[in-house]
């Protein structure tokens, strides 16, 4: 399997620590404000990445942290006169909820941030005591990562020191440098007394960048095998991180996953812009799935643009739902058809199978996967068609599989919550059932006019329906 590395800016073999077990860190989110689409995209690709690596028989361990005490969450809380912990909170559940709505499965572990600071104090002073940090002399009781004491710092990203901008997170009266960023942060008049922790420099909370760095050793140990995020993370968050953990002598992340943006009207979804897509109400106008459907089916390193305004985007999701009723089509047809069990082996000598399986390994290339799915979907139809079990058996679990790794599965636990809204897949079948009924009772009375009518409504309505030894079936035309 191959990765495209962002730390090398290239295409480079994965192989995991542990012959059996791959360790995943992704930075979670800031819960100050709803989930949207832009952040619920890391969620899919990292879903996604997981259900391919489970797939191919690796144990999967996925820590994906929780940020819950920030400089907006501080503020956002004041502005509402709220406390800070229960905004966090209140945000938190809808993150879950956003997640779970979209079929992605729970990370392995998910830490909070206030629930590790003396993980945060320990990395801090070994940062202090190996030279790359420093206690500010302004008494503010900040402590700052000395930038310049780190001949590294910029691999990540690229960047030069002399071409960044000064990190904006503290008052820069207390830094040796205006690029330094804060790894912990004095506590503030007019700051909460509960938003700070005790620490040997005087109370206060952590940076936002330390918090990841000290989450992540904690769980997965000084190296692991991926970390991941959005790409607006690599700079300076993931920099910062890299450069806070290698100088206290920490491997770190072995490879650096980083999917696009999800853009309105060509910028990126953003919560201090105000172009959001939240997830509780895109799912409310469109199915989950197709949701899901339409956030994965281009490559993560791919920019997608949504706009409510936007008939491509409109068209785009509806295609999508088109794309979901396809799929669960060919599925009820041919378990139907087969009595297949999906516990059945994966079907490794299926070509359609195989070229998915060549596609996940590129790069996770989604696009390809998806078109490989549609292409066992469409052999699937012609089998059924001709009434060859054998044929449309390899095309059913080839399809079973695929949509396992994508999270797609009309039948897996994740939809079976019904975050996916009412299900009206049992009431159209009943309908159309209802209908073919009444068809082959016309049939049968020698009716014809009346049994045309009936496949001529149904043809009208976008239905095929195709005679067979057991019955009238029916399907979604292609």
């Amino acid at each position: 399997m191959r990765l495209y590395d962002t730390a090398t800016r290239s295409v480079r073999e994965f192989v995991p620590l542990r012959e059996d077990e791959v360790s995943i860190y992704h930075c979670g989110l800031t819960v100050q404000a709803s989930p949207h689409l832009g952040h619920i995209r890391k969620e899919v690709v990292f879903d996604v990445l997981r259900r391919w690596l489970q797939h191919k028989g690796f144990t999967v361990k996925v820590v994906a942290n929780v940020t819950d005490i920030d400089d907006k969450i501080l503020q956002k809380s004041a502005e509402n006169g709220e406390d800070w912990f229960a905004l966090a909170y209140r945000f938190e559940r809808e993150l879950h909820d956003a997640y779970a709505s979209l079929g992605c499965i729970p990370p392995t572990y998910e830490p909070r941030a206030t629930g590790h600071v003396p993980e945060m104090l320990e990395l801090t002073q070994q940062l202090i005591d190996a030279g790359h940090a420093y206690v500010a002399p302004d008494g503010s009781g900040d402590v700052y990562f000395d930038v310049m004491s780190w001949p590294r710092y910029g691999e990540l990203s690229g960047m030069k020191v002399d071409e960044m901008e000064p990190a904006a997170d503290a008052d820069p009266r207390g830094k040796r440098d205006p690029r330094d960023f804060a790894l912990w942060k004095g506590h503030k008049q007019g700051e909460p007394e509960t938003a700070s922790w005790p620490s040997p420099w005087g109370r206060g909370r952590p940076g936002w960048h330390l918090e990841c760095s000290a989450m992540a050793g904690k769980y997965l140990g000084d190296t692991f095998d991926i970390h991941g995020g959005g790409i607006d993370l690599r700079f300076p968050h993931h920099e910062n991180e890299l450069a806070q953990s290698a100088a206290a002598g920490r491997g770190f992340a072995r490879y650096w996953m980083h999917n696009a943006w999800v853009t309105m009207a060509g910028e990126k979804m953003s919560k201090s812009l105000g172009n959001t897509a939240l997830v509780s109400e895109v799912t409310k106008a469109y199915d989950p799935r197709a949701v899901r459907f339409f956030l994965l089916s281009p490559h993560y390193r791919s920019t997608i643009e949504f706009s409510p305004a936007d008939e491509e985007t409109r068209g785009s999701l509806a295609e999508a739902e088109k794309a979901i009723t396809r799929i669960d089509t060919f599925v009820r047809r041919a378990a139907e058809f087969t009595d297949a069990g999906r516990a059945a082996a994966v079907p490794t000598d299926n070509p359609h199978y195989a070229a998915f399986a060549a596609a996940m390994d590129d790069d996770l290339g989604t696009p390809a996967a998806v078109a490989a799915l549609f292409e066992a979907i469409r052999a699937g139809n012609q089998a059924l068609a001709s009434g060859d079990r054998k044929a449309t058996l390899s095309q059913f679990l080839a399809v079973s599989s695929m949509l396992d790794v994508l999270g797609l599965d009309p039948g897996a636990p994740e939809w079976a919550h019904g975050a996916s809204g009412d299900d009206l897949t049992p009431v159209v079948d009943g309908l159309v059932g209802a209908l073919l009924e009444q068809r082959s009772a016309a049939r049968a009375a020698k009716d014809w006019a009346a049994a045309d009518a009936i496949r001529d409504t149904l043809a009208g309505l976008g239905l095929k329906i195709t005679d067979t030894p057991d019955g009238a079936k029916w399907s979604l035309e292609n």
